[in-house]
């Protein structure tokens, strides 16, 4: 059995255990210990890496080509005779990834790293084709939701035929946008829509996909996508929390008037969510609840502290409590490192 070196401590922890306990003979014990090889260099986990920064790369060669005034301009005018080449070319590029992705996902299924760089190149190209339709449609109203939501119907089949994660990330990334974009302009891009502004939206938006995510769960655990879909809801939720704690559902302009007391109930709201996140995750042994809970809780006793004492504390005073609760944290996380890692 192949193991990386954290596995390999994991397991010959759990075997001594199990010896000392009478559940396993020290014959046993040895025997399994012996069928453990370890793996000088997790290829797994650098194949991951490296794909995912040649991934970033390609992003911000895109970003530098948009950049660049002058090579886009030439790019412009060189495509610029016809619809077909804004629109259908970096469609077909996108269509031609997808394919590929997908025959080489059915055919060689152990690549499954290179097959998700594949599929985001059609996911890339998808966005390009988008924009150039939106350019092509576009009257003036600044109705963009619809493309958003064309984005939404392709990363969502491809997601969900394909299983990929990365594609079902966008999907959920686009459908965010999408509600963003729509209720913008239904709300004639003004700070509210129904009395909510843009935070509370995601609030209800985040709540509705976890409980789509529980409700479907069966379903996307057998796509492979649950753990997207679950992180992404997480996400959306919490950071839509936290800005509200800030903010609170003021626009603005009536922000600078508001009182901290009138911002505690947000706040206060943040701090539950966290804790009955922690509450799940001790129930269900959920790491991914449990670090979300714990991240978000002390994101938001940090964001409290330098809203409630930054101005009335001496600095010295204010940076100096603040390192010894950090260092206290330090210390807190270096022993739980150190009771999962023993040293041999």
């Amino acid at each position: 059995m192949k193991v990386t070196r954290k596995q390999e401590r994991t397991i010959r922890r759990a075997l001594d255990e199990w010896e000392q306990e009478g559940a396993l003979s020290a014959a046993d014990a040895q025997r399994l210990t012996g069928t453990l090889k370890r793996v000088v260099l997790d290829w797994q986990r650098l194949s991951r890496y490296a794909f995912w920064t040649a991934l970033a790369c390609a992003m911000i060669a895109l970003g530098s080509l948009f950049a660049d005034s002058e090579l886009m301009t030439w790019i412009i005018d060189l495509i610029s005779f016809s619809s077909f080449a804004r629109i259908g070319l970096p469609a077909l590029l996108a269509v031609g990834f997808y394919l590929w992705g997908f025959r080489r996902q059915r055919q060689e299924s152990q690549w499954h790293y290179s097959t998700e760089a594949i599929l985001f190149l059609g996911v890339l190209f998808t966005a390009i084709a988008l924009w150039q339709l939106g350019e092509r449609l576009d009257n003036g109203s600044g109705h963009i939701a619809p493309l958003f939501l064309a984005g939404c119907a392709v990363y969502g089949l491809v997601g969900y035929f394909g299983r990929s994660g990365l594609v079902w990330l966008f999907f959920l990334l686009s459908l965010g946008s999408w509600l963003g974009a729509e209720t913008g302009y239904m709300s004639g891009w003004g700070a509210y829509w129904l009395g909510m502004n843009y935070p509370v939206r995601f609030i209800f938006f985040g709540g509705a996909l976890l409980a789509l995510c529980w409700g479907l769960r069966s379903i996307l655990h057998r796509r492979h996508l649950y753990t997207t879909s679950k992180a992404t809801g997480l996400m959306y939720l919490f950071i839509a929390l936290w800005i509200m704690s800030i903010f609170g559902n003021y626009d603005i302009d009536s922000w600078y008037g508001t009182t901290r007391a009138a911002l505690l109930p947000w706040a206060l709201l943040f701090a539950v969510a966290a804790v009955i996140c922690i509450y799940i995750s001790l129930k269900t042994d959920d790491g991914m609840l449990r670090g979300f809970g714990l991240t978000f809780l002390g994101i938001n006793l940090y964001t409290r502290y330098f809203e409630y004492f930054w101005d009335g504390m001496h600095k010295v005073l204010f940076f100096l409590l603040l390192a010894v609760s950090l260092a206290v944290i330090g210390r807190y996380a270096e022993r739980i490192w150190h009771a999962g890692n023993p040293a041999k």
